[in-house]
């Protein structure tokens, strides 16, 4: 599978996989495990978390599934995303949903997802979303020491905007490596804000979250999710795939800023439909047909 450089020593895999929904698959450890190996057998080695995912047991029962074949650690790269705190039941402290990129939080967190995954480091570290509350100082210090002590690799951010980023940037002294955002044929934000143009200019490949549109492109009867589902699967059959996910997909892996899409699936022939996208290579009409079906209108 064709990697995307971060930086000279770090890369990810094109397709990455992520685990927000892990605590739904219902997954014995070794069937985890065995899913994480199916995974990794096909070139995807990028392990996207957050550590709210699954009420805050993602990390953990990810880092029980790998302790099975801890050898698998050196040949993977994990990603967890912190800043949003949310009420549970696992986090009795936790009275209200709210941000929090306090010094003093992150390096309490980061604690705590170490100790989950079973690793002493995470290869790259992300700000969840934009934290309006933010003291960039803070979370400099943060890094810093972080960056210093070994316990993470590389920083980025995940729904920043190209202000929001910059911000930031400019108190670090290390490079934000990527920024996380929602991109898909069906949301289109992204890419007519500036955000997408910003990742380009900035030279930091995005990561996609939600790149199926959680679904709604196979299943919405919207006006939007019609058109668009009835175009893709025109292209699907001229490219030679019954299935307009694959489409999806490749339609994202077309685009120049070197997107890499999150897939959030717990079936193995899911995953190896994500990887066939990969040899898909739409032309230029394809990419605007879909484009074009997403908004509605023709391009000016």
């Amino acid at each position: 599978m064709e990697r995307v450089q971060l930086a000279h020593d770090l890369s990810f895999s094109r397709i990455i996989q992520g685990f927000s929904q892990l605590m739904d698959w219902n997954m014995s450890k070794p069937e985890l495990l065995s899913l994480i190996e199916h995974c990794m057998d096909r070139g995807i080695t990028t392990f996207d978390h957050a550590d709210i995912y699954g009420d805050y047991m993602c990390e953990q029962r990810f880092g029980e599934a790998l302790a099975l074949k801890p050898g698998l650690r050196s040949r993977m790269q994990i990603v967890t995303k912190f800043g949003l705190v949310k009420p549970s039941a696992n986090r009795p402290l936790n009275k209200t949903r709210h941000y929090n990129t306090s010094k003093e939080h992150i390096l309490r967190t980061v604690g705590q997802s170490l100790r989950n995954f079973g690793t002493d480091y995470i290869d790259v570290l992300l700000i969840h979303r934009p934290d309006p509350f933010m003291d960039p100082e803070q979370v400099a210090e943060a890094f810093d020491a972080l960056r210093a002590s070994g316990k993470v690799r590389y920083f980025g951010v995940s729904n920043f905007k190209f202000h929001q980023f910059n911000m930031l940037q400019s108190y670090l002294n290390v490079k934000l490596v990527t920024n996380q955002i929602e991109l898909s044929a069906y949301r289109l934000e992204n890419f007519e804000d500036g955000t997408l143009n910003h990742c380009v200019e900035k030279r930091i490949p995005p990561m996609a979250w939600s790149p199926l549109a959680k679904g709604k492109i196979f299943t919405g009867e919207d006006e939007k999710a019609v058109r668009l589902r009835g175009t893709l699967r025109r292209i699907a059959a001229e490219i030679g795939t019954d299935q307009i996910g694959e489409v999806m997909y490749a339609w994202l892996l077309r685009h120049p800023a070197k997107i890499m899409p999150i897939i959030g699936t717990g079936k193995k022939e899911r995953v190896d439909q994500a990887v066939r996208a990969c040899g898909y290579r739409l032309t230029l009409d394809q990419w605007f047909e879909i484009y074009q079906s997403s908004a509605g209108h023709q391009v000016p």
